[in-house]
Formats: structure tokens, C-alpha cells, sequence
């Protein structure tokens, strides 16, 4: 298998409200990344769109939306993962490249939730799956595993706090975050309730984003001359069933995805400079970070309260802010991990820049199912 490197990103703002219908948010991001590669529309020879049916307004959305930029006639794919449908595009779009189906493969993750659901609203369960028909949430699973967690390890709402005021000061340095104002753990913890232990201000807004990857041999991204930034490992893996007990404090898909995703790629966590997770409630990154190996299991706590998550700390959760404080546009989150790391490795993140960064671990699960901890789980390591 070849080696892939990343050779243009694009990433929009992530709206509150878009402006402009779903397929547009994913035009803006492709034209972006295809400037920024210096590449024509027709030097793309496979491309891949994550999006989930039914909340951008159309079906063979990838179609609707790169056809019309004279992209058509292309091997053209569209990636439903529910969260991870963006990484899981990138990964497809990586493994053109890397068996040399294609020189020059394209990945995308659009979504415009807004247009097509009340806002404040989260996803309905299934109500086909024996856990959906119980009423079990994302807001719900994830205010379990908090309460679980502070149980066992003595975390407090004040603890899950420092994540979500964290995440927005990182924000506060990104052009494209939703919201930039700072906020206090005082009033993390006193916002109005969403799922006990979980406040407004602990849990990701939605948004509407189209992010976009271009992916290539090393070959060519020296014709073009653009900055080396490698794919180490694209790293898919889908979540065990079991009918029984499941320890809510330890993500089983993300221990065994992050632990398979080193192996590959021959290095560990303490080479990790950075991480974007999915980041969705702010329990999630005492449970990522102790998953991914950064420090034992229940040390997240101290981890955390220590910021040894921050800059200056032993690895960087977040830089761009999160889904907390950039919004959660669902299909695109997992391209737009992958299109903001680049922009770090390469020394263009201007004020959110992580020092001296050389490795980068993008990280983002999908779907509630019933006896699984996530459906699927979608890591990549970019190197520059």
C-alpha cells in the first residue's frame, strides 16, 4: 500500500444557522480545498461525501453537490455513519490512494441541521431498538456514564466543567467557532439542566458546517508543492455486542480503535502532540482521554484538573475548541477534525497554534445502539 498525504483542506464556518442550503456549505468547502492544493476540479478522481439522509434535504447528496462543480462522471460515493460519517469518508477516500485505485481521491462532510429541525432539539432514539424504546438519548447515555463516573472516581460537576470552559477559551482563538465568548466553571454548572449531571453548557450545540479533504500520493503533493502531512493510519472499527454488563466509565470502542490505530502506526500516546475527540458532552473527554491511553483508567480526573490536557500540558485536547464550542454538524465533524489538525501540522492555525506540533490524532464515534458502546469508531494520525 502507498503512502497518502493530505494536500488541501477546506472548512466553513460552523453556523448556528447556515446562510446557504446543506449542498452549498459542501460546495464552499470542496472549492476551498481544491484552492488550497492548487488542483482543478477535474484532477479528482473518486470523492466521498458523508452527510446523514434526511437532515440536509436530499438524498444522493454527494451527486447534488459535486456534479455541479464539474466533478461529475467520477467513481462518487455517498457515507452514512451518523457522527463519524465525515472520518469515515476520509478513510475510503484514503484507501483509493493507498491501493492505487486513484492518484487523487476527495473526501467530505456537509451537514445543515437547522433547516430541517427545531432548534434546541436532540435526535429521537430508535424506536425499533430495545434501548430507544426505553427513551435512551444521547443526552441520556451520556449523563449516565457521567454519573457513573463520578461515582467511581470522585469527579464532580465542577470537574466536568473545566472541559467546556477549556474548550471555549480555545475557541475564543477560532474564527470559525460558534460561539467565542468565555465562560466560567460557575456558570457551566449553574446552566439549566439537560440530562442530571449534564447543564446546557456541558453538552455540543448543534451546527451546519461542510468540510472538505483532498487526499494524494507523495508524489504528487511534491509536484505541488505543498507541505508534507502524512496519513500515519486511518483506523475504522465497529463496536462488540454483548447482553450484558457494560462498564459505562470505559469506552470499549475507543480503547480498542485508539490501541489497534498505535499498533499500525508504530508509535503510542506520548508521541501524540494533540487531539480532536468527539468531544459531544463534556464527560466525554475524562472518557477519551483515559480510552486513548493518555493516562489510566479513573486518572482522567487529575489529569484534567492539572491541565495536563492544555497547551503547555503533555498533550493538547481540542485546540479548535471542540464540538462544545464550535457546534456539532453531525456527517461533517469528522472531515473537519482532519482539515483543522492540517492546518496545525502546517503552522497555519495562527492563535490557536500548538507548539512545535509534529502529531495529531483525530478521533470521532457514531450512533447509539442497542449492546454496543458505539457503532463505530473512526481514528486518524496525521504527521507532518
Amino acid at each position: 500500500m502507498r503512502d497518502v498525504y493530505i494536500v488541501g483542506v477546506g472548512c466553513t464556518t460552523y453556523y448556528r444557522k447556515s446562510p446557504v442550503p446543506g449542498a452549498d456549505l459542501g460546495r464552499l468547502a470542496i472549492v476551498d480545498a481544491l484552492k488550497d492544493a492548487g488542483l482543478e476540479a477535474k484532477a479528482i478522481q473518486s470523492i466521498f461525501v458523508g452527510e446523514m439522509p434526511g437532515l440536509s434535504g436530499s438524498i444522493c447528496f454527494g451527486q447534488r453537490v459535486a456534479c455541479t462543480l464539474g466533478m461529475g462522471g467520477v467513481p462518487m460515493m455517498n457515507v452514512e455513519s451518523a457522527c463519524s460519517s465525515g472520518a469515515l469518508a476520509s478513510s475510503l477516500a484514503i484507501r483509493d490512494v493507498a491501493n492505487g485505485v486513484t492518484d487523487i481521491s476527495l473526501a467530505a462532510g456537509i451537514q445543515n441541521i437547522s433547516w430541517s429541525r427545531t432548534a434546541g432539539t436532540a435526535f429521537s432514539p430508535d424506536a425499533n431498538d430495545p434501548e430507544g424504546v426505553q427513551g435512551i438519548t444521547m443526552p441520556g447515555i451520556y449523563a449516565m456514564r457521567a454519573k457513573r463516573y463520578m461515582h467511581e472516581f470522585g469527579a464532580t460537576p465542577e470537574d466536568l466543567a473545566l472541559t467546556a470552559v477549556k474548550n471555549r477559551r480555545h475557541a475564543m482563538n477560532n474564527p470559525r467557532s460558534q460561539f467565542h465568548d468565555p465562560i466560567t466553571v460557575e456558570q457551566v454548572v449553574s446552566a439549566r439542566l439537560i440530562s442530571d449531571p449534564l447543564t446546557l453548557l456541558m453538552s455540543c450545540p448543534n451546527a451546519d458546517a461542510g468540510a472538505a479533504v483532498i487526499f494524494t500520493t507523495k508524489e504528487k503533493a511534491m509536484q505541488l508543492g505543498k507541505p508534507l502531512i502524512k496519513i500515519l493510519v486511518s483506523e475504522v472499527t465497529s463496536g462488540i455486542f454483548t447482553n450484558g454488563f457494560r462498564d459505562m466509565t470505559s469506552m470499549e470502542i475507543t480503547v480498542r480503535g485508539s490501541k489497534e490505530a498505535y499498533e499500525r502506526a508504530g508509535i503510542g500516546p506520548e508521541d501524540i502532540d494533540m487531539v480532536e475527540c468527539h468531544d459531544a458532552f463534556a464527560i466525554n473527554e475524562h472518557l477519551y482521554t483515559e480510552a486513548m491511553g493518555f493516562c489510566g483508567h479513573g486518572e482522567a480526573v487529575e489529569f484534567i484538573r492539572s491541565g495536563q490536557n492544555d497547551y503547555g500540558g503533555k498533550v493538547v485536547f481540542s485546540p479548535r475548541g471542540g464540538l462544545m464550542s464550535c457546534g456539532h454538524p453531525t456527517g461533517c465533524s469528522g472531515a473537519a477534525q482532519i482539515a483543522e489538525m492540517t492546518w496545525q501540522l502546517r503552522g497555519q492555525a495562527g492563535a490557536m497554534q500548538v507548539p512545535n506540533a509534529k502529531t495529531a490524532m483525530t478521533h470521532v464515534t457514531g450512533g447509539g445502539i442497542y449492546g454496543l458502546d458505539n457503532a463505530v469508531c473512526t481514528v486518524h494520525i496525521l504527521s507532518r
